[in-house]
């Protein structure tokens, strides 16, 4: 016999198991245990919740729907010259009849706001794909790097140090001079002279992953190191990958228009943003405001979107910044 709660019970006789209305109410008192929800869920609702990383994703949107899809209601000539009609102030009348666009014309007579689609276009399209071009460089070269022995990967990163020193707008500048300036080319260009700094990153991601028991388990396993670098330590680090691409994007269409300022951007008929700001000084000092102002407003606020999304894709990821 035994003694529970103030009265007696046969030895040896089971107590009545919780009913499921008992195990609910014991849960209900505690409080709901929410569901496990994987990183990349997790990130996707921090990242939703930065209102400022947000702005930046809608900012991005429409100028690609500006630039891309703009054109296909807003026609205007970007490939003759029309002396007659430049300079023209928003809203002039034209010598050729009709008046100018709400943003006038330059001095080649191009109505401005379809040069400034037609130079974001390029400039958006020359950012993504140099971007795109330094990422997967540096992303394998880094890769390789941090997964080789000390010899290999001293090697390896001593070089990137020495191009690294090398100024990088120097070497577009010599280069630009030798090469037609196309969008290929510049995209090609820039892509080749950006991937330094993905690969650093990606050299210290891995040196961090390659220590973890699942890769590990796949040498032990046999995986070659090719297999261990784009099935294991590449997918595994994709959050550093997405996180820089916004800010290559940036670098890239900022380098473009800082070369096309200078006079070695892109080959006429093709504009873009840093061409169109080449002779910002004199257009200033001559009260045409219409030249600078819209298509400057155009590139700081690209470049400042890309930064904030960037901003917020690491925020979202880096689970230390991520608030409580």
């Amino acid at each position: 016999m035994t003694e529970t709660e103030g009265h007696v019970k046969p030895f040896g006789q089971a107590e009545a198991p919780l009913s499921h209305p008992d195990l609910f109410s014991t849960v209900a008192e505690g409080g709901e245990v929410p569901a496990l929800a994987s990183g990349w869920r997790l990130a996707l609702r921090e990242f939703l919740d930065n209102k400022v990383a947000v702005l930046g994703v809608v900012i991005i949107v429409f100028f690609v729907l500006f630039c891309f899809a703009g054109p296909l209601f807003y026609h205007t000539n970007q490939t003759l010259t029309q002396p007659l009609n430049a300079n023209l102030a928003p809203g002039a009348a034209s010598p050729l009849g009709g008046t100018a666009g709400p943003l006038g014309t330059d001095e080649h007579g191009f109505d401005e706001l379809g040069r400034i689609m037609a130079g974001g276009r390029t400039a958006l399209a020359i950012g993504f794909f140099a971007a795109v071009i330094s990422i997967v460089i540096g992303t394998l070269y880094g890769a390789i790097s941090g997964l080789s022995g000390r010899l290999l990967d001293g090697v390896m990163m001593r070089f990137v140090d020495i191009v690294y020193s090398i100024p990088f707008l120097f070497i577009v500048l010599v280069l630009a001079t030798k090469f037609s300036a196309t969008v290929l080319e510049e995209s090609l260009l820039l892509g080749f002279f950006s991937w330094l700094v993905p690969a650093r990153l990606m050299r210290g991601e891995v040196l961090t992953l390659r220590e973890r028991d699942f890769v590990w388990a796949a040498r032990v396993m046999g995986s070659s190191r090719a297999r261990l670098v784009y099935k294991h330590l590449i997918p595994n680090s994709l959050s550093v990958v997405i996180v820089n691409v916004t800010f290559l994007v940036a670098d890239s269409i900022l380098a473009l228009a800082f070369l096309g300022f200078l006079g070695f951007g892109l080959q006429y008929p093709t504009a873009s943003w840093g061409d169109m700001l080449g002779n910002a000084d004199t257009y200033v000092s001559n009260g045409q405001w219409w030249l600078v102002y819209p298509v400057g407003f155009c590139l700081v606020a690209v470049v400042m979107a890309c930064n904030l999304v960037g901003d917020g894709l690491r925020d979202a990821f880096d689970v230390r910044l991520r608030r409580r």
